[in-house]
């Protein structure tokens, strides 16, 4: 068990084939307006971060796959849109790693890794009942 626990779900990432057709739907149609939109060559994808909940609320995160080789343009081209993964924050990335690799969790990264909100890992979804889990650990500017 996380000594510090969750805090939150932080986001719900969503893989979208065309961001502006999606922001077509959750801006025009739903009235979600995005904080912003980030290009994240580390991941090779293209973000819009759709706040919901005010002040400390979640997100849905569309993400858009830019680069062919990525990870999320694979997981795109083998079962199309959707959901992608869950976020939950955490107070402390590392000790949250140190605590799960210690309890025998499928953990998929070996030290955490920059996000675009801060530093997270991934957790193997042959571990959480199926969905890709996200940890994460926002920056001070987040």
């Amino acid at each position: 068990m996380l000594s510090e626990g969750v805090k939150r779900i932080d986001h719900v990432a969503v893989v979208v084939r065309d961001l502006d057709t999606a922001l077509h739907f959750y801006r025009d149609m739903l009235g979600i307006t995005p904080s912003h939109v980030l290009d994240f060559p580390q991941e090779g994808v293209r973000i819009a971060f759709l706040p919901l909940g005010g002040t400390n609320g979640s997100e849905i995160e569309l993400l858009e796959p830019v680069n062919p080789e990525g990870s999320v343009a694979r997981f795109l081209e083998q079962r199309g849109g959707g959901l992608h993964h869950i976020c939950l924050e955490v107070p402390d990335i590392d000790r949250a790693l140190a605590e799960l690799r210690a309890a025998g969790a499928q953990v998929l990264d070996a030290a955490p890794r920059p996000t675009a909100e801060g530093r997270g890992i991934f957790l193997h979804p042959k571990g959480t009942g199926g969905v890709l889990l996200e940890l994460v650990q926002r920056t001070e500017a987040q």
